[in-house]
């Protein structure tokens, strides 16, 4: 099967929070990459998502540490639509 990978960004104004984690995660900017594969079997070219992940800032003290969480891309959605609304934005 054919790979690929996109890489993106997206800035939080706001702390937000992600099904999965425990705590709030911190305002800022974080890494996502998302995995697709190809779908074999048609006559034109369609991927679809496998994975996506959310690169996580280091803890104090520990700038080499990198950390990366599964996530599911419409949580994350939801958790920018959250932060748009509190930031007087766009809904």
């Amino acid at each position: 099967m054919t790979h690929r990978t996109a890489t993106s960004t997206i800035t939080f104004a706001h702390p937000f929070r992600l099904s999965g984690f425990a705590e709030p995660l911190p305002a800022g900017t974080y890494k996502i990459e998302t995995h697709e594969e190809m779908i074999d079997g048609l006559s034109f070219p369609a991927y679809r998502r496998v994975e996506t992940l959310l690169f996580l800032p280091p803890p104090p003290g520990q700038a080499n540490l990198i950390q990366v969480a599964a996530i599911d891309p419409a949580d994350l959605e939801e958790a920018q639509r959250r932060d748009g609304e509190t930031s007087g934005g766009p809904a």
